[in-house]
């Protein structure tokens, strides 16, 4: 079974938090979930979620969950010695991708990020705030120098989209590619 950490921090954007939780455990791999203070607001704005359960988040109680606390250093996904096989934040926000950019270790979420790219394990950012300053595309520049992989919640719309869901998808789709996960969402070009 993969071994995925999600991160949840303070861009907006929380439906790709929950979509790509949702299909990263209907893939059939065991989910580490963390939220940031910031996520965790974001999750009660934009989802109504007030308060983080893993029932709250997918929709259903799963055993392939694994719920984080942020300040939790000790965790074990924060020890490269702890197999994981990959490590998405989605949203990441500003803030985060410049902590991880320093390589600061201040909360598990920094932490587990600093672990993953150390153990040359996939770190995909996925950050969604626009526009980028100079400061924000050089800590892009500096993590993808790293190792990382920066994947913008860009969705396209050559699938002609006719939902939010149908745009959610996409870039969840691209994000589950990633990770090497097998998935059923509509994200592929086809020649007309």
């Amino acid at each position: 079974m993969k071994q995925i950490i999600l991160a949840i921090t303070g861009a907006s954007g929380a439906v790709y938090a929950r979509r790509l939780s949702q299909q990263i455990v209907q893939a059939g791999a065991h989910l580490h979930l963390v939220a940031s203070p910031h996520g965790r607001r974001l999750l009660a704005d934009e989802l109504g979620i007030r308060r983080l359960t893993i029932e709250a988040l997918l929709g259903t109680p799963s055993e392939q969950v694994t719920l984080h606390a942020y300040h939790d250093v000790g965790a074990d996904i924060a020890s490269g010695s702890f197999r994981v096989d990959a490590m998405v934040i989605c949203p990441c926000s500003s803030n985060t991708l410049a902590a991880v950019a320093a390589g600061t270790a201040e909360n598990l979420i920094t932490r587990a990020a600093h672990v993953t790219l150390k153990e040359a394990r996939r770190l995909i950012l996925v950050p969604r705030e626009m526009p980028i300053s100079q400061i924000e595309i050089a800590n892009m520049l500096r993590l993808s120098q790293a190792g990382a992989i920066i994947c913008p919640a860009a969705p396209g719309f050559y699938l002609h989209p006719q939902s939010i869901e149908d745009l959610v998808d996409f870039v969840v789709a691209r994000i589950l590619d990633l990770l090497g996960l097998s998935h059923a969402l509509s994200a592929r070009w086809k020649s007309p």
